[in-house]
């Protein structure tokens, strides 16, 4: 049973997903560092203002802070642009210049193939 255990561990995708999750928390680590070091500063620079967790207003008693939405949205924006303007368009650049071209409808020529051989044992009157 140790074997099998030891087997299970050791197999491509559980590997492959352990170094997937801490590239990630090291990637997110680096995005958040990049927002709240250079991104909010400017955002401060043009706004004047770097926080906004002290803006509400009240009804009947009932406090809503608003502000701390304001600085939830901003950071969620800014993070989505950090990713796409400072990863995903050069990577899209470095395939470009590598001759390497994304298919127009975002699937991988993989998931087209199977869909191919799917649609051809349909047509020979298979039940897939």
């Amino acid at each position: 049973m140790l074997k099998e255990f030891r087997a299970f561990l050791m197999r491509g995708n559980i590997v492959e997903l352990a170094i997937a999750v801490v590239i990630g928390i090291a990637f997110s680590a680096l995005v958040t560092s990049l927002v709240a070091n250079i991104i909010t500063p400017i955002i401060a620079a043009i706004i004047g203002k770097p926080d906004f967790s002290n803006l509400t207003f009240t009804i009947n008693g009932s406090v809503f802070h608003y502000g701390s939405f304001l600085n939830a949205l901003i950071a969620f924006v800014s993070i989505a642009a950090s990713v796409f303007f400072f990863v995903v368009k050069p990577l899209d650049a470095l395939q470009k210049a590598r001759g390497i071209e994304p298919p127009a409808d975002g699937r991988s020529e993989e998931a087209t193939l199977l869909e191919e051989i799917r649609d051809e044992l349909r047509a020979r009157g298979g039940t897939v």
